[in-house]
């Protein structure tokens, strides 16, 4: 899964092509960045992540959403 949100963005959404999964991030700072995974009807709470540049955030969004998917 390819993340290209942007620091400067306050929310994104992306969906996993291959699961269906949605994935919702929103953040009123730009450096925390709170993160829920589900469908579009229901979704869930993932954790957040703290990043100072684009490819840090992408970069993090990656790992948890992949960690979320090998809890499942």
């Amino acid at each position: 899964m390819n993340f290209n949100m942007s620091i400067e963005d306050n929310f994104a959404s992306f969906i996993d092509e291959e699961t269906g999964t949605s994935i919702f991030i929103d953040s009123f700072d730009n450096e925390e960045f709170e993160v829920r995974i589900g469908t579009l009807q229901e979704s869930q709470p993932a954790g957040s992540v703290i990043a100072h540049t684009t490819e840090e955030l992408n970069t993090k969004l990656a790992a948890l959403y992949q960690n979320f998917q090998g809890e499942k």
